[in-house]
């Protein structure tokens, strides 16, 4: 596959594992859909590299794909989103 994507960039290949390429954060409807995301990455052989966070307002979940990308799923709130 690496050699294949060679043919599209003439720049070196970051290996994700070492080294952030992409950060990806995703929206999602609810708590328990980033909950249901993050365990089906798991369950396809993404690793956990953070665990939830709960701001009241705000909530969010990580997960590692298989080539290292990082993944934010995060629910927000926006009605009790704090003003200021």
């Amino acid at each position: 596959m690496e050699e294949r994507f060679r043919d599209f960039t003439k720049k070196e290949i970051v290996d994700a594992t070492k080294s952030t390429e992409v950060l990806i954060a995703l929206d999602a409807e609810s708590k328990a859909k980033v909950d249901e995301m993050v365990s089906n990455a798991v369950k396809a052989g993404g690793s956990i590299y953070a665990e939830p966070q709960d701001h009241g307002w705000m909530y969010q979940h990580s997960f590692a794909d298989l080539d290292g990308h990082q993944w934010e799923i995060l629910y927000m709130d926006e009605s009790a989103m704090p003003q200021g």
